[in-house]
């Protein structure tokens, strides 16, 4: 029985970022290009509609993309150059007290192409020395082994997760890092938000659009290989047997009915249903029997599976469960596929992203109660367009108001029951946007000068909300 009343001693405080949004040196050391060095930035983007669409992704423009010189500006291929201030930047967090940092590696900073036979060594030992800095400043390193980072050869020449190739490639890119860092991480998660297959496909499964006839069910066979490929990371972090633990993780997307008309609450329990497909398979190591009605009725054909590998993704289920949170969402019964309804009782940012937090205290008690495992909220945040006032600084009282109320919700969820362990703003020093490739949406407690095509010093500035958030982690949650 839970007996916390509050965050216990030893609770993870500490902040999340992705390789390809802050790392830069996009072509240095040896690393191949990868899925995110081909997006763009583009002021056409609609704040509102800032999902990636598959349709985007089509192979004459990813082939363009790849040899583009002159027409587009790539901001991850810059990021924030973290891969230079790396050790800079980490004593901004540790000056914080974060115990912990959620970042990921870049696969193609590894295997360049994917298929290599023999690794990257400037690669790896760039992790190793990242690694090394983070212990030293006292800081648990949580690593996602694949956040939107697959080799863009993998993408063009093996259409991503349609692949077994691809799955064979990513075993031995886990067998590579997992024998390298076996001392130094002791926390991993296979893929992030594995369940952004529908809104951001290219990130997500990387296959060519225009490389499949029938998207919608090439997508759910590709999906299946992740599945395979997450069970395969458990098998090999269990054979080693050094503590290593294990997580998987989605993206919030529990919806909330837009009434309480019976059909409505069908609508969203269908809805609802689909996903927890993702975390029923990667946590009970089955897929739900409501997926084949989902077929039928979406005119998907049926993924292609062996009984070794179901035998497979049963044995080799995640230890704990991890999810990002930026916000809830309403489902209505009588709205065109994609549309959304909006919440008249919660605000929003510029962007459209909704601010619930009580609504995470919703999907803390859903996930805990439907799994019973440890939880980790690995993403939290909300994007603002914010620049130095005229003192220099940056008085995000706005932000601290997110965090404040939020983190107030997620101590309720500890006085439910909930075994909730690790907290991980979403990013700590301000990066590129994983949906816009802007700078201009900006969520951390460091200000970094840059615009949204690059320009700027660099320089680095604490914001209000770093005193802030620094004061919470020292007193625990306690005092907000």
């Amino acid at each position: 029985m839970n007996i916390f009343k509050t965050f216990p001693e030893n609770f993870l405080w500490g902040g999340a970022f992705a390789a390809n949004q802050f790392e830069g040196a996009w072509d240095e050391d040896g690393k191949g290009m990868s899925i995110a060095d081909i997006h763009i930035y583009n002021t056409k983007i609609d704040r509102l509609d800032s999902s990636t669409k598959n349709e985007e992704f089509v192979t004459k423009e990813i082939e363009f993309r790849k040899n583009d010189k002159t027409k587009y500006y790539y901001p991850k291929r810059k990021g924030i150059d973290f891969y230079h201030t790396y050790k800079d930047d980490l004593e901004y967090l540790q000056e914080m007290g974060f115990k912990t940092v959620r970042t990921s590696i870049a696969w193609s900073r590894i295997f360049p192409n994917g298929d290599e036979e023999v690794p990257n060594e400037k690669g790896l030992q760039f992790y190793d020395n990242l690694f090394d800095e983070m212990i030293s400043d006292g800081m648990l390193p949580l690593v996602t082994i694949s956040h939107y980072e697959m080799p863009l050869y993998l993408s063009m020449n093996e259409k991503g997760w349609l692949s077994k190739k691809t799955l064979k490639c990513f075993e031995k890119f886990v067998d590579v890092i997992m024998d390298r860092y076996k001392n130094k991480v002791k926390y991993w998660i296979t893929f992030n938000q594995i369940n952004t297959m529908f809104g951001e496909g290219y990130n997500s499964l990387s296959i060519p659009y225009d490389s499949v006839d029938d998207f919608a069910s090439a997508s759910f066979q590709a999906l299946h290989h992740q599945f395979l490929a997450s069970a395969y990371a458990k098998k090999k972090m269990d054979e080693m047997n050094t503590g290593m633990k294990m997580g998987c993780m989605v993206c919030n997307g529990i919806l909330y009915p837009f009434n309480c008309d019976p059909n409505e609450i069908m609508t969203t329990y269908k809805k609802n249903q689909l996903q927890y497909m993702f975390l029923d398979v990667l946590c009970r190591g089955k897929y739900p029997r409501s997926l084949s009605r989902y077929f039928e009725e979406n005119n998907i054909k049926p993924f292609k599976y062996t009984e070794e590998e179901m035998k497979l993704l049963k044995e080799n289920v995640c230890d704990f469960l991890t999810f990002s949170y930026y916000g809830s969402g309403v489902c209505s019964s009588d709205l065109e596929p994609n549309k959304k309804r909006v919440n008249p009782y919660i605000t929003a940012n510029a962007w459209g992203w909704v601010n619930d937090p009580v609504g995470l205290r919703y999907v803390l008690n859903e996930y805990y109660d439907r799994y019973q495992l440890p939880i980790m909220i690995t993403e939290n945040g909300s994007g603002f367009d914010e620049r130095p006032d005229a003192d220099g600084k940056i008085h995000d009282e706005y932000r601290i108001e997110y965090f404040r109320t939020h983190i107030e919700q997620m101590k309720e969820a500890i006085k439910d029951g909930v075994e909730l362990i690790a907290y991980f703003p979403w990013a700590p020093i301000d990066i590129v946007s994983c949906t816009s490739s802007e700078m201009t949406k900006r969520y951390g407690f460091v200000y970094v000068d840059y615009d949204d095509l690059g320009n700027g010093t660099g320089q680095r500035i604490r914001k209000d909300s770093f005193y802030w958030y620094k004061h919470v982690i020292e007193t625990n949650g306690e005092e907000l």
